[in-house]
């Protein structure tokens, strides 16, 4: 296995893992976020506030994501075992 191989398959794991990860986290700043807002306007200070609506957004975007995440983790796990022969050579 060359170096360059090496180098493309981190690449390709980290590309898939920003894209599996990217829109639970950004729904989650997202909900973070305007929570924090509405703390600030209304000066409400309860920590546990943010909690069940960060909640209630990852779940949701996970469930409207899932198919499209499966099929790129799909294609990913074909792209990786199937050039397996070529890497162990």
């Amino acid at each position: 296995m060359t170096e360059e191989m090496v180098m493309s398959v981190a690449s390709e794991a980290i590309k898939t893992t920003i894209f599996l990860a990217g829109p639970l986290l950004a729904a989650a700043m997202a909900i973070g976020i305007l929570v924090s807002v509405l703390q600030a306007i209304t000066q409400i200070n309860e920590s546990t506030l943010t909690f069940i609506p960060k909640m209630v957004a990852v779940l949701l975007v996970l469930v409207l994501m899932a198919p499209w995440m499966l099929e790129m983790l799909q294609q990913y796990a074909i792209q990786v075992l199937g050039n397996a022969g070529e890497w162990v050579r």
